[in-house]
């Protein structure tokens, strides 16, 4: 890809989609488009779609090898800087209610979509990243297990629309079922716990905790936030175990022969970037201890690479935007909204009813 030959071409792919990101950041601040809480790497798939179904035809071949790089080894540094933004001292902050109900969200939403995607017949890899992306954290969460699952970029690309669309309606849904009494059953502690375990991305989270307690003084939006990244902090051992699941799963290479040698059929797929992924978080909790920041934002540079990482993430997905076009999405057809659409409904029901009867159990 880098080789003296192809590296102009290459870079000049990579160059093109830093550009499109530059100006994803720039939209992502106009204030209609910031306050519907569409992050950078929201725009920027959109942007890459829109230059998918418009312009894509006139990009020369060779500039291919430079967006793919983009998405792979970019996206994948880009998950191991998002460990930045998390601590360990961040899970006792809210403790054991909060993991055991992120704990059965997960599992439960990653189980009951490939369940759900099997009756629907919609093929593995989409089923893996939109119950993922439901499961965890929006697009992070897909991009993440897009090296894993190795399917195609239309593929991801769909699965993050699909988790954009319900985590977007859910985020302009919890305040107003706040503030029309729906949730009087619930604690402000419930609710926050039902907040940050159910709702897709972290913005998503950050924009209806806001929405329900504005000055935190009720500590709703402080303690769903926190909720939500305990989740996040479970992407890393999700991906593992899928990981090793996949690769039982796959069939192995055959010789020319036609017969699978013994190694290639024992052979693992790991996702390292996993585990440095834990190991930024171990690091990260370090540098908080060391430093005595108060805040994961109050840790010295802790701000410039969270940017980074954002602008990294970006760039994977808008590269996976520009390989995805309208036909895609009708090949596609409206399965996996259709797969979404119900684990949203089992976020909403089945998250509210843990918030309910198991949050207490578990706080006394």
């Amino acid at each position: 890809m880098f080789a003296k030959e192809n590296r102009g071409n290459t870079l000049h792919g990579i160059l093109l989609i830093a550009l499109f990101s530059f100006a994803a950041f720039y939209i992502a601040e106009i204030p209609i488009v910031k306050s519907l809480s569409f992050s950078p790497l929201i725009v920027g798939i959109v942007l890459g779609m829109i230059y998918a179904n418009s312009l894509r035809n006139r990009l020369p071949e060779t500039w291919v090898p430079g967006i793919k790089f983009c998405t792979k080894q970019i996206l994948r540094t880009g998950i191991v800087l998002y460990g930045f933004r998390l601590t360990l001292g961040q899970v006792a902050q809210v403790g054991l209610p909060a993991i055991v109900t992120d704990l059965i969200v997960v599992c439960g939403t990653i189980g009951l979509g490939l369940l759900l995607g099997r009756l629907l017949k919609i093929d593995r890899d989409t089923t893996l990243l939109t119950a993922t992306g439901s499961a965890i954290c929006g697009a992070a969460a897909v991009l993440g297990a897009e090296p894993v699952v190795k399917g195609e970029g239309h593929k991801t690309a769909i699965a993050v629309s699909t988790v954009v669309i319900f985590g977007t309606i859910a985020m302009f849904l919890y305040p107003i079922m706040y503030r029309s009494g729906l949730l009087d059953g619930l604690s402000t502690t419930q609710v926050a716990i039902y907040t940050g375990s159910t709702l897709h991305e972290v913005a998503h989270v950050a924009g209806a905790g806001n929405a329900m307690d504005p000055t935190d003084t009720l500590g709703i939006a402080c303690t769903a936030t926190i909720t939500k990244m305990i989740r996040v902090m479970l992407l890393a051992p999700v991906l593992v175990v899928m990981g090793l699941v996949l690769s039982r799963l796959r069939p192995a290479p055959t010789g020319s022969a036609g017969f699978q040698p013994a190694a290639a059929r024992r052979k693992i797929t790991v996702p390292w970037f996993a585990f440095y992924f834990i190991g930024v978080i171990c690091l990260n909790t370090l540098l908080q201890s060391l430093t005595g920041a108060a805040t994961v934002k109050d840790i010295p540079l802790n701000g410039t690479i969270e940017y980074i990482d954002t602008f990294l993430l970006t760039m994977a997905m808008t590269a996976l935007g520009t390989d995805t076009s309208i036909d895609k999405f009708r090949q596609a057809g409206a399965k996996p909204f259709l797969l979404a659409g119900l684990l949203f409904v089992w976020l909403l029901v089945g998250g509210y009813l843990m918030a309910k009867y198991l949050v207490p159990q578990l706080m006394n």
